[in-house]
């Protein structure tokens, strides 16, 4: 017998025995990473863009050996954004074995599932929901978050709004708790910089109408309108408010309104309207770089999405803290996540260990044309230290 320069034993009549280089990963358990995301209903979009990253970065992680040895399994189940649902879901995948948990979009989902955790024996690593609660009062030691929350948001408004002379204000936001959460953060930053709040408008998730909030908007005399609205909701309100000719009343700046995704679809309905954006694909780091490569070759004439990102900087915290811990068990990656240093795509960032948020920087711009396609275009980049405001306190792990 003898070994291929592949690393196969092979025998003596030419026929394979075994892989020399992942006869160790076949030895160890393998990292089991369960996703209970919208599939289907008004965030069906942003769970698609969830499940694309995941996949990609399991196959990469797999055909570069795996995780500390170790293979890669995936299981994906439908939560259609409904917090019990994801409750129900989230434990399923627990029970099955995949309780390496992340890939969910609304907060609400999240704030289900955290309190579960333990009893599950499962970690929660959210890459996409913003509520402050998440990593605030109701925090649990079993969940983290990679993304930005919406504090850190608050933080990319106020500069913005500075610059803007509109006093009057409307507030448009999904009636959730992410929506609920990023229109007190608003209301936040606008009486930081003396505006007011002529209308404030909390349309029902997954609303197929937004006729009413819209002309509530007009007959408010706001001057500007800040929007917090994702996934199809987005998509709808858009369209609507552009043909009640909304967007020419009010200067118009949202959060997770105007994505990567959302303009694709909506194109210059949305030209020109200010947006944060939490992540970014023309962002120039050699590593962020890698990543939009890579993702371009395996997904031809398309580049990853800022919810995409961000999942992809959760799935990599998730591999180098499995790496960091030498384990799958929750309670050894709970661990070495806590106060832990990650390096991502957005550089090394540290994930605190007093409210398990993952500190890093924050971006804000519009929709424009960038080398000839319509995006969302970064003009102000908000340092980690600023954009991630300390902990308040509420968080008691």
């Amino acid at each position: 017998m003898k070994i291929s320069r592949r690393g196969l034993l092979i025998g003596t009549a030419g026929i394979v025995l075994a892989s020399v280089g992942t006869a160790a990963a076949e030895d160890k358990e393998p990292l089991k990473i369960g996703v209970p995301t919208a599939l289907t209903g008004p965030y069906s979009q942003l769970g698609d863009e969830v499940k694309r990253v995941v996949e990609f970065a399991v196959e990469e992680a797999n055909a570069g050996g795996g995780i500390d040895g170790r293979k890669v399994e995936v299981r994906f189940l439908d939560t259609e954004a409904k917090p019990e649902l994801a409750r129900q879901q989230g434990e399923k995948l627990a029970l099955d074995g995949f309780n390496i948990l992340t890939g969910t979009i609304a907060s609400g989902e999240a704030l289900a599932m955290g309190p579960m955790l333990t009893r599950w024996n499962a970690l929660f690593v959210a890459t996409v929901p913003k509520a402050n609660a998440i990593t605030g009062g109701q925090c649990q030691a079993r969940m983290f978050r990679v993304n930005r929350l919406d504090a850190s948001d608050a933080a990319a408004i106020g500069p913005w709004l500075k610059t803007r002379k509109e006093t009057k204000w409307a507030i448009v936001a999904a009636d959730i708790a992410w929506g609920h959460d990023s229109g007190a953060s608003f209301k936040k930053a606008a009486d930081s910089n003396g505006k007011t709040i002529v209308s404030e408008n909390y349309p029902t998730f997954g609303s197929n109408d937004y006729a009413a909030t819209i002309q509530k908007v007009i007959d408010s005399g706001a001057e500007g309108m800040w929007v917090a609205l994702a996934g199809r909701d987005a998509m709808t309100f858009a369209k609507q408010a552009k043909q009640f000719g909304l967007f020419d009343k009010v200067v118009t700046g949202g959060t997770s309104f105007t994505t990567d995704g959302t303009v694709r679809v909506l194109g210059d309905i949305v030209k020109g309207i200010h947006a944060i954006i939490n992540y970014s694909a023309t962002l120039d780091t050699p590593e962020n770089k890698k990543f939009v490569a890579d993702f371009a070759k395996k997904y031809p004439n398309s580049s990853p999405t800022n919810f995409q990102g961000e999942t992809y900087i959760g799935m990599q915290v998730i591999f180098q803290a499995v790496k960091k811990a030498g384990s799958v068990k929750p309670a050894d990656v709970a661990e070495a996540l806590a106060g832990g240093t990650f390096e991502t795509i957005l550089g090394s960032q540290l994930m605190r260990k007093e409210d398990h948020q993952l500190v890093g920087p924050n971006f804000f711009g519009e929709v424009a044309e960038a080398d000839g396609v319509l995006r969302p275009v970064i003009s102000m980049t908000i340092p980690a230290d600023v954009a991630t405001p300390a902990p308040d306190g509420s968080c008691k792990l």
